[in-house]
């Protein structure tokens, strides 16, 4: 299945900058665009990156760029070609298994949802539908299937779930990750500690 993954290389991250100087945010980025892809691959689909500009690493696939929304890109993807799936480029966690999970969950729309309203993996088989990133968008995508008459399947799957956004995410990438991302941060000194009885992902001492 062609898998648009949408990538920001530029400012990639924002919110793991208390922990990540900017290139360590956009080698940690291009850490998790591998997983991503790899996992894609892994289940059988055809990925290529929807860049918001030109990466300046190869990343093996085939690369597009548009400096549009978010919401206005995928739609674009959208309205190109159908079968489509798009997978977010920071599920650090995401395995082939849990890639093929929404490849082949049934439906007109597939919803893979985020832990925090968004959603993850999206794969869409009809026309009508329309993506809107903005806010609660797992809400707004079920409505917007609901309104084109298209059946919706939820995607019930903790490692498309969990996206990398704030410093406290870090954690399940250590505890949960099997790829690229974990070993990034065990190399560049990162590691597990307890604070205040909460775990936190910090540069050793």
């Amino acid at each position: 299945m062609r898998t648009v993954v949408p990538f920001d290389p530029r400012n990639p991250n924002s919110r793991l900058s208390p922990v990540l100087d900017d290139d360590q945010r956009r080698e940690f980025a291009a850490a998790m665009l591998a997983d991503v892809l790899d996992a894609v691959r892994g289940a059988g689909g055809d990925p290529e990156v929807l860049a918001t500009a030109s990466p300046d690493i190869d990343v093996g696939v085939p690369v597009s760029v548009d400096d549009r929304s978010l919401s206005a890109a995928v739609q674009g993807e959208v309205d190109a070609d159908l079968p489509v799936a798009v997978v977010m480029a920071d599920l650090a966690l995401a395995t082939p298994e849990s890639v093929r999970g929404l490849f082949d969950a049934g439906g007109d729309v597939a919803l893979a949802p985020g832990a925090a309203g968004g959603t993850n993996g999206l794969v869409v088989r009809e026309p009508g539908f329309s993506v809107d990133y903005h806010g609660a968008s797992f809400r707004d995508h079920s409505a917007a299937a609901e309104r084109a008459g298209l059946d919706v399947a939820v995607v019930d799957s903790f490692r498309l779930a969990v996206d990398v956004d704030d410093v406290a995410d870090l954690v399940d990438v250590f505890v949960h990750g099997e790829g690229r991302a974990r070993d990034w941060l065990v190399d560049a000194g990162f590691d597990l500690a307890v604070r205040d009885g909460e775990p936190v992902v910090e540069p050793n001492a």
